[in-house]
């Protein structure tokens, strides 16, 4: 239901999604994505049945706090939070066979590069052990009105910085046809030769060399097996 909800989203605002690579599938996977505004909960849940990790205050926002409820989103706090109690949320979850979807970087970016990948939440992983997976995630905003998306453009789809959620949504909405990339990277098995902080540099690899393909114009899909 909420993939299908996601799709007639993206239909309606214009989003034109490009899926390349494929999820991973044959037990539960944590992807790791990079973040650029409030658009990625519709591409990556029209690309993916797959629940959110998100900061606890989205729970409140206007709209996208609705959209966080029919994703089934796990909330954490970015401070001051029981890491420990939030890792074995996110376990569990995993132990259930749910997929989750986490933003590392633990804030957004304005889409043209990516902020460095925190690694604690990744624990949630490690600890699950052999048959969980992680899968890194790329979500590039390519064009906008066939127009290349460039330095000027750039600020009208990535939400970041102090910006202002309530006059940036209604602008967004009215842009017209928005092209993003959604890559799946190669995905990793738990295996107990990596901690989670070589899951994050792996993610955080993966997902940078994604988005400069992907704004590049290089078209590269894997083909996983």
């Amino acid at each position: 239901m909420a993939r299908r909800f996601h799709r007639l989203s993206a239909l309606a605002i214009g989003l034109q999604i490009d899926i390349r690579g494929q999820p991973s599938d044959g037990g539960p996977t944590l992807l790791a994505s990079n973040h650029v505004s409030y658009l990625d909960i519709v591409a990556l849940g029209a690309s993916i049945e797959a629940s959110f990790v998100a900061k606890s205050e989205v729970a409140k926002w206007p709209f996208i706090g609705f959209l966080a409820y029919l994703q089934r989103t796990e909330f954490v706090q970015r401070t001051g939070g029981d890491v420990a109690e939030q890792r074995d949320r996110l376990a569990h979850r995993l132990s259930r066979g749910d997929n989750l979807i986490l933003f590392p970087e633990g804030t957004s970016s304005d889409g043209a590069h990516v902020l460095p990948f925190k690694s604690p939440l990744f624990d949630a992983a490690v600890k699950m052990g052999a048959g969980t997976k992680v899968q890194p995630v790329s979500v590039t905003y390519t064009r906008l009105n066939d127009i290349p998306l460039g330095r000027s453009l750039r600020p009208n789809v990535a939400w970041y910085g102090d910006m202002d959620l309530i006059p940036h949504l209604p602008r967004v909405l009215s842009l017209g046809r928005l092209s993003v990339v959604v890559e799946f990277h190669q995905p990793i098995e738990i295996d107990g030769a990596r901690d989670r902080k070589a899951l994050a540099a792996y993610c955080e690899a993966a997902v940078r060399s994604g988005v400069a393909r992907a704004l590049s114009g290089r078209h590269e899909n894997p083909g996983f097996a």
